[in-house]
């Protein structure tokens, strides 16, 4: 009770912080939001100096808590901004946290220490969230604000804990090259909460360039080669901005506002130095080799004793970075190290390509697994007790090495039967292969039969038994991929709701190992319509010229069917499984029918995709069986330009889904301590402290003076 009442006292000291002289631009202070509140964090009791201290010049700050604390994961959580050369040293002494900073500070800087995380009691656990403490080595604290969202361009999804970089627009960067990333150091960090919004304190009412990064190995420095990243095309000021608002979310513990800043992050199709990285060969006829940039220029490869009509190319990737050599030649032919070379076309010093040739020394031998020992070695005794019982020996089946995988299940009469083979076919039998019509699914036999359900069939050489008909071929085409050589498809205009048998001989397929397939025989059936929706999209393109790649994903977000390079008109998905669906369409304005990413280097941004939204704001859309559901995509719409008012929009709809989700988990979660402690299991707090939130956002402001707003509208000046 008394921890309760002290949490009270503190909530209204932090409001009236805030609507006095810490935020002296908020106005319309309201509740927090979110669900209820769970155990209490630590509470900062003292700091010295004073939070939001001018004229700072001293290297050591206290700040006292009203229990014992801890650092936690303080690489990962703790940062400057600016940035320092070398980081504060951090120390924690019973009840209290010692700042050792080690750098010289810059004349008239304002410096936030955030703390992110890493302080948490040392009881509990229970996190004191976005601690920042803030003080100038001039007379004023740069107080100017500004918000933002950063999203994934290919997904669509939130980028939670990114970095955002502030640099002052005078910051030179080479014409056509955006450098700045690379070169220089930014004058104000933020970091979004796992929402993906973030709220930039501290700034200076002056024109930024600002920039985004996912900092995947915590190091606070952009790496093109594992960092998603963003950028803006104009710079921006904080006195030019809209209004917004900002509040504490104490449903999942972080800041969250109205954002003025839209980041789409993309992973940078930045220049690649090519090089062979690496060559290896993994299989007696494979051969690999791993180029540092997509497209490498082969001009020659070659393999000591092997004749070039005796190699074939694969080009494993997308990128074409990757490339297997098949060889086509019976294994006795293979020795063990094999020999040869490839000239490509490589960088040099100064990023001229050249042509350059690697020698290669390539070895592959089979080596027996233990498991394999000990089989061989239990038949080998196996086969020496026969001899002694002079019994017949019977071996072992040997499987068969080769490897083939097709469409199993029940075929959608739309696609083709596909083959995909473990290695590239040099041989291929296709007046071998057998496909036969079998007549009506079962289902729909079952609906003509009195009863409804049908006949047993008797089978052939049983007392009244029909002997089976001779079923009617069906023509078909097989024909290889001519994407992926591994694969091949079955094509022929499939009648729906109906089965089929498929027979393929032993040897109508053979690899370059010289390994052939057993017998494959396959019966199935194709879908029935009626058990589907069909979802039709009308698309109003931009212009006659203007291409769309349209997808269907599941309510999940993940691709169901994908239309590539449609224009203004009509197209449709059909075999839709019943259920919620959503729509969404990229500007595809290379009309590759792939997303393209983004260049940093060549201020280039990632293709658009957009989610289609129907009149009443809605994403998902309910499938029916035998129901048809029409979309009207105007694509002026769907890419209209993006606003301060939609990026909004758009996050609130994102936010009431996730905030749904949150429920119903809490709400399961506490059902299921309900029923534990029924059955006597005990754990009937779990699902209420578990829907509980702390007071991080309260603790957070007197923390930071300021920096963590609960429920508030803000002008930025």
């Amino acid at each position: 009770m008394a921890k309760a009442n002290l949490k009270r006292v503190v909530q209204a000291a932090v409001l009236l912080i805030f609507s006095s002289s810490l935020l002296w631009r908020c106005a319309n202070i309201s509740a927090p939001q979110g669900g209820p509140q769970d155990s209490l964090p630590p509470i900062i009791v003292s700091a010295a100096p004073m939070f939001n201290t001018t004229e700072f010049t001293g290297n050591t700050i206290t700040i006292g808590f009203d229990e014992y604390v801890v650092i936690k994961d303080q690489q990962k959580e703790f940062f400057t901004s600016p940035m320092m050369k070398r980081t504060p040293q951090l120390t924690t002494v019973g009840k209290t946290i010692r700042i050792t900073i080690l750098d010289t500070l810059a004349e008239n800087q304002t410096y936030a220490l955030n703390f992110g995380n890493s302080v948490v009691d040392n009881n509990e656990g229970n996190v004191l969230s976005d601690l920042r403490y803030v003080f100038s080595t001039g007379r004023e604290i740069d107080s100017m604000v500004m918000s933002g969202y950063t999203v994934s361009a290919s997904k669509g999804d939130s980028v939670s804990k990114s970095l955002i970089f502030f640099y002052p627009a005078e910051v030179d960067s080479i014409p056509d090259y955006d450098s700045i990333l690379l070169k220089h150091k930014p004058a104000v960090v933020a970091r979004a909460a796992n929402n993906g919004i973030f709220v930039a304190q501290n700034l200076k009412p002056i024109d930024y360039k600002i920039y985004a990064i996912q900092d995947n190995n915590n190091n606070f420095t952009y790496d093109p080669e594992t960092d998603m990243v963003g950028f803006l095309d104009s710079v921006r000021n904080p006195l030019r901005e809209p209004d917004f608002s900002v509040w504490y979310d104490t449903t999942r513990h972080y800041l969250t506002a109205n954002p003025q800043l839209y980041f789409k992050m993309f992973t940078d199709g930045r220049f690649k130095r090519q090089s062979l990285a690496e060559s290896k060969r993994s299989e007696q006829h494979k051969i690999t080799l791993y180029f540092g940039a997509p497209q490498p220029e082969i001009l020659e490869f070659s393999i000591d004793s092997i004749a070039p009509h005796e190699i074939i190319t694969e080009y494993e990737t997308k990128g074409r970075d990757t490339i297997n050599y098949w060889l086509n030649v019976p294994a006795e032919r293979l020795a063990d190290t094999l020999r040869g070379r490839v000239v490509y076309m490589k960088h040099d010093s100064v990023n001229n390509l050249v042509p350059d040739t690697a020698k290669l020394e390539l070895f592959w031998k089979y080596f027996e697994s233990k498991e394999e020992k000990k089989a061989r070695e239990e038949e080998e005794k196996k086969k020496e007790k026969a001899l002694r019982d002079s019994v017949e020996y019977v071996p072992p089946v040997v499987p068969n090495p080769f490897k083939v995988d097709y469409t199993r299940g029940e075929l959608n009469p739309e696609r083709d039967l596909a083959f995909t083979f473990a290695m590239p076919l040099t041989e291929v039998d296709t007046s071998a292969i057998e496909l036969y019509f079998a007549g009506a699914a079962v289902e729909q036999q079952a609906a003509a039969q009195p009863g409804g359900r049908p006949d047993k069939a008797k089978k052939e050489g049983e007392e009244g038994a029909e002997p089976e008909p001779e079923l009617p071929r069906v023509s078909f085409k097989f024909e290889q991929d001519t994407a992926n050589m591994k694969v091949w498809h079955l094509r022929t205009s499939w009648t729906p709701t109906s089965k089929y048998k498929l027979m393929i001989p032993a040897g109508a397929f053979r690899n370059v190992a010289a390994q052939q397939n057993d017998t494959i025989r396959y019966e199935f059936s194709t879908l029935n319509p009626d058990k589907f929706g069909t979802v039709v999209v009308n698309v109003v393109g931009k212009s006659p010229q203007s291409h769309y790649v349209v997808y269907l994903r599941n309510e999940g977000g993940k691709v169901i069917d994908e239309i590539r390079h449609a224009q203004t008109g009509l197209y449709r998905f059909n075999y839709v499984p019943a259920g919620k669906v959503r729509v969404s369409v990229l500007e595809d304005t290379n009309d590759n029918g792939l997303w393209d990413t983004g260049n940093l280097i060549e201020r280039r941004q990632p293709e658009r995709t957009e989610p289609y939204v129907d009149a009443n704001g809605e994403e998902i859309m309910e499938v029916k069986a035998n129901w048809e559901v029409e979309v009207q995509a105007d694509m002026n719409k769907i890419f209209a330009p993006i606003t301060f008012e939609s990026v909004n929009e758009q996050l609130r709809k994102t936010e009431a889904v996730r905030l749904k989700k949150i429920m119903e988990d809490r709400e399961k979660r506490r059902l299921e301590a309900l029923k534990r402690e029924q059955e006597g299991e005990g754990g009937g707090l779990g699902g209420f402290a578990s829907g509980m939130s702390s007071m991080k956002g309260a603790m957070g402001s007197l923390g930071s003076g300021g920096s963590s707003m609960s429920g508030m509208n803000y002008n930025g000046r």
